[in-house]
C-alpha cells in the first residue's frame, strides 16, 4: 500500500498530488471531493507570480472562453490562501481557466483550496504546464531545466514521471544553449523545434536561422545548411570530382543545359567529352518532391 502511494507521488508532491482532487478517474471518495470544492469570486483570485508560463495562445484562450460561456467552468481551479488573508487566494493550477472565465463574463468559479509550500507551487505549476498545456519547445525545455536545477530531478526521473523519452528531454534541453534571438524565433513560432535542433551545432546559429526563415527552408534543408557551414571546404572538393570534359564547355552545351534546366525547373549539367559521342547528364534536385516530379516527367516520356 505504501509502495503504491509512493509511486503515485512522481516528482516530489508534483502533479500527482494536485490531481488527487481533480482527476475524474481517480479512486477518491465522491462525498469528500464535493466537500473540498467551493465557489469563489474571480476577483478574489490572483495568478502565481512565479508562473513559468508567460505566453497564453489567444486562439486557444478564445476557444476555452467560448466553452466556459457555454458550459461553465467544469474543472475546479487549485488555489491556496494568499498570505494571511481569508478573502484572497493564489492560483496554483488553472490560470487559463481563470482568464477565460473573466473573458466569458463568469463572476464565480469552482476551486479546491489546498495547502502548498512555495516550492510545491512552483513544481506543480511547471509539471502542469508540461503535461497539459501546448507549450512551445523553449518553454517546455525551460520547465525541464527548472525541475532539474531547482529540485534536483534527473533526466531519467523526469522521463519516467512525465511519460517522455529521455532523448526527448535531452534534445529539448540542448535548445537552451542557442542564442536568445534563435530561442525567441522558436517561441514566436517562426522556427520549429526541428529547425532549432539542427541549429544547435551551427557555427553561427543567428545568421543561419535568419537564412532559414528568409528562405522558408525545411528541417532537412536546414540540416544540410548547417552541415555545409561546418564543412565549408566540402562543396569545392565535391565539385572538382564531378565528371567534366577537362575544359570549359562550348556555347551549344551551355545553351542545352539552360534549356533543360528551364524545362525541368532543376539544375542540369551536361558533361560531353570533346570528339566523342558519349557523355553524362546530371540533374540536381533540392527535395523529394522535385525527385517525384522528375520521375513523372521521365515516365511520361516513355
Amino acid at each position: 500500500m505504501s509502495d503504491k502511494k509512493e509511486q503515485r507521488r512522481g516528482l516530489g508532491r508534483g502533479l500527482s498530488a494536485l490531481m488527487a482532487d481533480i482527476e475524474p478517474n481517480a479512486e477518491i471518495d465522491t462525498q469528500a471531493s464535493r466537500r473540498s470544492t467551493r465557489t469563489l469570486p474571480v476577483d478574489q483570485l490572483f495568478p502565481n507570480p512565479d508562473q513559468p508560463r508567460r505566453r497564453f495562445d489567444p486562439d486557444a484562450l478564445e476557444d476555452l472562453t467560448n466553452s466556459i460561456r457555454s458550459k461553465g467552468v467544469i474543472q475546479p481551479l487549485i488555489v491556496r490562501q494568499r498570505g494571511s488573508s481569508d478573502t484572497q487566494f493564489e492560483i496554483v493550477a488553472g490560470e487559463r481557466r481563470w482568464r477565460a472565465a473573466q473573458a466569458a463574463g463568469v463572476h464565480e468559479v469552482p476551486v479546491v483550496v489546498r495547502e502548498f509550500s512555495d516550492e510545491d507551487v512552483l513544481e506543480i505549476a511547471i509539471i502542469e504546464n508540461i503535461q497539459r498545456a501546448d507549450l512551445n519547445a523553449i518553454e517546455e525545455a525551460a520547465g525541464y531545466d527548472q525541475l532539474m536545477g531547482r529540485f534536483g530531478h534527473t533526466q531519467e526521473k523526469l522521463a519516467q514521471a512525465l511519460g517522455k523519452s529521455r532523448s526527448h528531454i535531452a534534445n529539448l534541453l540542448r535548445l537552451l544553449t542557442l542564442p536568445d534571438a534563435v530561442k525567441k524565433a522558436v517561441a514566436d513560432g517562426n522556427l520549429t523545434a526541428g529547425h532549432a535542433r539542427a541549429l544547435v551545432t551551427a557555427p553561427d546559429p543567428v545568421v543561419l536561422a535568419g537564412e532559414v526563415m528568409r528562405r522558408s527552408l525545411s528541417v532537412r534543408e536546414t540540416e544540410k545548411l548547417v552541415k555545409d557551414a561546418l564543412n565549408p571546404d566540402a562543396t569545392p572538393k565535391k565539385a572538382s570530382m564531378s565528371p567534366s570534359s577537362g575544359g570549359s564547355k562550348d556555347a551549344d552545351t551551355k545553351a542545352l543545359e539552360a534549356d533543360l534546366s528551364a524545362a525541368l525547373g532543376m539544375k542540369v549539367s551536361i558533361n560531353h567529352a570533346a570528339g566523342k559521342e558519349s557523355g553524362s547528364v546530371m540533374i540536381s534536385y533540392d527535395s523529394l518532391e522535385d525527385l517525384d516530379a522528375l520521375c513523372m516527367v521521365l515516365s511520361a516520356a516513355r
